[in-house]
């Protein structure tokens, strides 16, 4: 039996020459056609492998292990209020937050509307709980030419559960970032309102499109936050289909 010798010299790779690679490029996302530029400085066994347009660049999705294709989960209400005098009530959903950055605010109540004299038994304690990802773009297998000539679309998505706890229960703010990482070259931002006076348990999708944004992107800076709140009972506001992709093609 023959084993292929394959060896890595100045255009060739293993598996091919670079000439090869952009041309499995080219069939993958036909970028000529799309007015891309394909310049021979670029690894396209990289870009190939990494296959960095079309694809979400967010890890994680889904950390709470719910789908917005199903209803969210009803919230299970106990017939005897737990007991915590043993232990903290819990501060935020359970799930996988692997791949996210988290942080949860101190606990706030809020008292303004409560008439003077009234009696209080239990007031709800609110808090937010924030996820973030900073995604490389250059990282995950896009090129500087593509990002600053060509400027593709960045599509941004979410889903957020009605969970009617407040009426405001979710922000989410995405960041497009220079090369320092710091540098804010375009910025969405989202603080929906909820409607508390007719009941609706669904989840709510959040959606923004990047186009024209400029020379010099190199980094997404994607950031959400999720009200909780407890009184007697920890009840949490859900989120699922995070996600940014970059296509190959202008907004239109």
């Amino acid at each position: 039996m023959m084993i292929p010798f394959l060896v890595s010299l100045t255009g060739i790779t293993v598996g091919g020459t670079m000439a090869d690679w952009k041309e499995k490029c080219e069939n993958e996302y036909h970028l000529k056609s799309n007015g891309i530029s394909m310049p021979d400085s670029v690894d396209w066994k990289l870009v190939y492998e990494k296959k960095p347009l079309g694809r979400n660049l967010l890890k994680n999705p889904a950390p709470h292990g719910v789908t917005h294709h199903e209803p969210p989960p009803e919230p299970e209400l106990s017939e005897v209020p737990p007991d915590y005098s043993n232990a903290p009530p819990p501060a935020e959903p359970k799930g996988d937050y692997s791949g996210w950055t988290k942080s949860r605010g101190e606990m706030f109540s809020e008292d303004a509307n409560i008439p003077p004299g009234a009696v209080v038994c239990y007031l709800p304690q609110f808090s937010w709980l924030t996820m973030e990802q900073r995604v490389d773009l250059l990282a995950e297998g896009l090129w500087p030419e593509l990002l600053d000539d060509f400027q593709p679309a960045i599509a941004i998505d979410d889903w957020y559960e009605e969970s009617q706890i407040h009426e405001s229960i979710y922000q989410l703010q995405v960041r497009l970032l220079g090369s320092d990482g710091q540098t804010v070259i375009k910025e969405f931002t989202s603080n929906p309102r909820e409607d508390l006076e007719n009941y609706s348990h669904n989840w709510k999708q959040v959606s923004h499109v990047f186009s024209g944004y400029g020379p010099g992107v190199r980094y997404v800076h994607f950031l959400h936050r999720l009200k909780n709140s407890f009184m007697v009972e920890f009840h949490s506001t859900l989120v699922t289909g995070s996600s940014v992709i970059v296509k190959p093609s202008k907004s239109s």
